[in-house]
């Protein structure tokens, strides 16, 4: 373990990096594209965050532990359509080939996707 995942705002932020899919680095081990956090005006922990296509498969993993850990494909039709509202609000259909990743895991064509988002408008 680096001195950095030792640091206690490593050890306060962990619950939220683990929610995120970020890593935990020693700041000297930072890419630019990296974000470092300082404690007191030192560099404490830099955190590398996740590409957003992982980002995507870790909302699908949570809303699938939401319903009961059932695979999405085997939810009926109502509560197919509330996973697809709940990763509507969490920012899914944002990332590139989002409608159909969801669509590939909820069993269902793009179109059928396409249904379900404007019966919320």
């Amino acid at each position: 373990m680096t001195d950095a995942q030792e640091h206690p705002l490593a050890a306060a932020i962990k619950p939220l990096l683990d929610a995120v899919g970020a890593t935990p680095l020693d700041p000297a081990e930072a890419r630019p594209d990296d974000v470092v956090l300082e404690w007191e005006g030192v560099p404490a922990v830099a955190v590398r965050l996740p590409h957003l296509s992982s980002a995507l498969d870790r909302l699908l993993a949570e809303t699938t532990r939401q319903f009961g850990s059932r695979p999405l494909s085997e939810l009926d039709r109502q509560e197919k359509q509330r996973v697809v509202a709940l990763l509507e609000e969490r920012g899914a259909f944002t990332v590139r080939h989002g409608v159909e990743t969801v669509a590939a895991a909820l069993g269902v064509s793009r179109f059928t996707v396409y249904n379900y988002l404007n019966r919320q408008a």
